[in-house]
C-alpha cells in the first residue's frame, strides 16, 4: 500500500511501534515523564500567554523536555516528506473535496472547527490518543483504556455517519 500523498511505501508498522515504544521507556525510565502530546500545546502557550493557567509550576518545568520532544516531531515529518519527495502543500481533501467542495476558506473553517472539537475533547479526556493510547495503556491505566475505548468508538461513529449516512449517495 502506497502513502496517499506521495506514493511511497510506509516504513512497516513494527519499525514504528519500536521507536514508539523505545520513546515511551526512555521518558519513564531515564526521565521519569509521561509520553503525552497534548499537554506540549499548553506548553507552546506559556511562551507566549501570562495567564495564571499557562505560568503553573508543573507546566512550565515540562518545557525543557516537552518542547525538544514536539521539536523533534515536527522535524521527522520534515525529513520524511524530503526523503520520500513528497514535499508539497496541498489543499486537496479528496472525497471532503468531491462531495462537499467547500474552497480553500470552507476547509479552513472545517480544519478550525475540527480542532476546537479535538482539543475540547483531549482536555474533557485529560490527554490525547497518544498520552492515554501508548502511555496510559502501556501501564494498564484504567481511566486510559476507557478514554482509549472512547476515542475509537467516537472514531468509528463519526466515520460511519460522515460516509454511510452524510455522504452516502
Amino acid at each position: 500500500m502506497d502513502l496517499i500523498l506521495t506514493e511511497s511505501g510506509p516504513i512497516h508498522w513494527a519499525l514504528g511501534g519500536a521507536v514508539i515504544s523505545l520513546v515511551t521507556l526512555t521518558l519513564l525510565f531515564v526521565g521519569n515523564r509521561r509520553l503525552g502530546v497534548s499537554t506540549g500545546f499548553e506548553n507552546m502557550c506559556s511562551l507566549v500567554v501570562d495567564a495564571p493557567y499557562f505560568n503553573r509550576e508543573s507546566l512550565i518545568a515540562g518545557n525543557a523536555w516537552r518542547l525538544p520532544l514536539l521539536s523533534g516531531l515536527v522535524l521527522g515529518g520534515v525529513i520524511s516528506a524530503v526523503m520520500s519527495g513528497g514535499w508539497e502543500t496541498t489543499w486537496a481533501l479528496g472525497r471532503f473535496d468531491a462531495e462537499i467542495g467547500w474552497g480553500p476558506a470552507g476547509k479552513v473553517v472545517w480544519m478550525f472547527v475540527g480542532g476546537i472539537f479535538i482539543g475540547f475533547g483531549t482536555r474533557l479526556g485529560g490527554g490525547c490518543t497518544s498520552g492515554h493510547g501508548i502511555f496510559g495503556l502501556s501501564n494498564f491505566e484504567i481511566p486510559s483504556l476507557i478514554t482509549t475505548v472512547s476515542f475509537m468508538l467516537g472514531g468509528i461513529v463519526t466515520t460511519q455517519l460522515l460516509y454511510r449516512v452524510i455522504l452516502a449517495g
